[in-house]
């Protein structure tokens, strides 16, 4: 079937109302010569990264002691350069967004300096990163009598794939850095699903088992040892407002678990005073909006089930 080139005619006028738009709904765009950061170019970052935390299981293969020290450091290298760059973008953008000054103006800030700082400074959170990464790994291989090897963890297991991500969100989130722990921890989400705001906080030896749903709060602590199954959630009540209306934010509103505790499927433990208590056992399909001691097993009791002939 041939082009009907009459119909093009139109989409010049189209073009024109598209852009009208952009003046009406102008918080939907970001028009300028001072970009704000790049997911795929953050994405690539979160990749290398974790070429660096686990050598030979991701990207490059042929690995061995006569060229790894060359193939870090590259990465090292490039990752410098690409995290200064999108951590200096920003925090220009959060200054011109809090402050209202123009890109001109802002110049007079050395936003790549302050990224560069940032960037090394997370760099040398890495080797932190992999000891606690391999507790991660133990904790998983240890607890899920499925796995077969670490290399299987590794390779295969959302439940490390997402909180490997998250470990490296949070140092940047600790570093003050705004937009990008949110971009990595959205696209883990994506591939994972598995959902863990970068301000959350998780101690060692952490383990989400099949994982699929499992949400995790910006403010929840999470202590070492602790096993969660697929479908938990680790979120807030309902959220308090101000006089004028607005949510209240930079509060508490997600619980803490202390160490050792199992939590586990469709469990949903509410709000920022709640506490788990150490050893505790969180049963599955549990509702829990207040604190629970230490060594406490807390299930839903058994439901009775009826049965009758099909019609």
């Amino acid at each position: 079937m041939a082009t009907d080139f009459r119909l093009k005619e139109q989409l010049p006028e189209l073009t024109d109302r598209i852009v009208a738009s952009y003046h009406d709904l102008a918080f939907l765009h970001h028009l300028g010569h001072c970009p704000p950061p790049s997911v795929d170019v953050v994405v690539g970052i979160a990749q290398d990264v974790k070429q660096v935390l686990f050598p030979g299981y991701r990207g490059r293969q042929n690995l061995h002691w006569g060229n790894l020290t060359y193939h870090v450091g590259d990465l090292i290298d490039s990752l410098h350069d690409r995290l200064t760059q999108q951590f200096a973008r920003a925090l220009r953008h959060d200054h011109d967004r809090k402050h209202g000054l123009d890109c001109d103006k802002a110049r007079a800030i050395d936003f790549e300096r302050m990224g560069q700082e940032k960037a090394i400074a997370f760099l040398e959170t890495i080797p932190s990163i992999r000891e606690t990464l391999a507790k991660d790994v133990q904790a998983a291989f240890d607890g899920d009598p499925a796995a077969g090897c670490f290399d299987e963890i590794i390779f295969c297991y959302p439940g490390l794939e997402a909180v490997t991500v998250h470990r490296i969100a949070h140092e940047v989130h600790k570093l003050g850095v705004p937009l990008v722990p949110r971009m990595l921890s959205e696209w883990s989400h994506m591939q994972t699903g598995i959902d863990i705001h970068p301000g959350a906080t998780i101690g060692p030896s952490f383990f989400i088992d099949h994982g699929t749903g499992v949400v995790i709060g910006e403010t929840c602590e999470i202590a070492e040892n602790v096993k969660l199954y697929q479908g938990v959630t680790l979120g807030a009540l309902s959220f308090a407002k101000g006089a004028d209306g607005t949510l209240i934010r930079h509060t508490k509103r997600h619980p803490t678990i202390e160490r050792d505790v199992v939590v586990y499927s469709n469990a949903s433990i509410l709000g920022g005073e709640t506490t788990v208590g150490r050893g505790s056992v969180i049963g599955a399909g549990v509702t829990l909006t207040k604190s629970v001691p230490a060594n406490t097993v807390v299930t839903i009791e058994k439901p009775s089930l009826r049965f009758r002939e099909a019609s």
